[in-house]
């Protein structure tokens, strides 16, 4: 069972009437129809936790999927098509508010790894499988939607995932909007489950 840092630690103990709803400053604030992102098997350096784990609000994702390619098979003035490799597409994912987390450290220092903008250094960590986890990609990422109670009813998971991109969002004291980061990921594979 997949749980919702959101509504275990922020909405388990409200009660309409007698207590206000706890807002959640570290993931996001409280609306409905939003989504988590998980990432396990992060290199060590990148998370605070042992588990080699990161947990971020996103604030919109773009859509996931891939591609089957065709294989053609020419016959005289006929094509005829099978299915040939798969091809995933990249996923952005802008993640919101994290004044208060080390979530953007840790994804732009995940960034660095692919690409250091100050050495010009590409991919410091070993190729994936190395020794002592020291792979540029995480295992696993999950998307976790969650409904308008904020308890998850479906996610969304791709394996073998690196960011390729990263955009901070733009710094306007006219608007009312949190400070974003928007992260573009490549990812191998792609899973579907609905919860319960």
């Amino acid at each position: 069972m997949v749980d919702s840092v959101l509504k275990t630690e922020f909405r388990s103990n409200f009660t309409p009437g007698r207590s206000l709803p706890k807002i959640s400053t570290k993931l996001d604030a409280v609306r409905a129809y939003q989504f988590e992102c998980k990432f396990y098997g992060l290199p060590p350096e990148f998370t605070t936790t042992a588990q080699s784990e990161l947990t971020a609000a996103a604030k919109q994702v773009s859509p996931i999927g891939g591609a089957v390619d065709d294989i053609v098979v020419d016959r005289l003035n006929d094509k005829m098509y099978y299915p040939g490799k798969f091809t995933p597409e990249s996923v952005t994912i802008t993640f919101d508010n994290q004044l208060l987390t080390q979530a953007t450290p840790a994804l732009f220092n995940w960034f660095k790894t692919i690409y250091d903008p100050i050495t010009g250094d590409a991919t410091k960590l070993s190729a994936p499988g190395g020794p002592g986890n020291r792979s540029f990609k995480a295992t696993k990422m999950t998307i976790l939607e969650l409904d308008n109670t904020s308890q998850p009813h479906s996610f969304i998971e791709v394996y073998g995932v690196y960011p390729m991109s990263v955009r901070f969002s733009e710094k306007n004291y006219a608007t009312n909007d949190f400070s974003t980061v928007e992260v573009g990921f490549r990812f191998d594979f792609v899973d579907y489950a609905k919860i319960g």
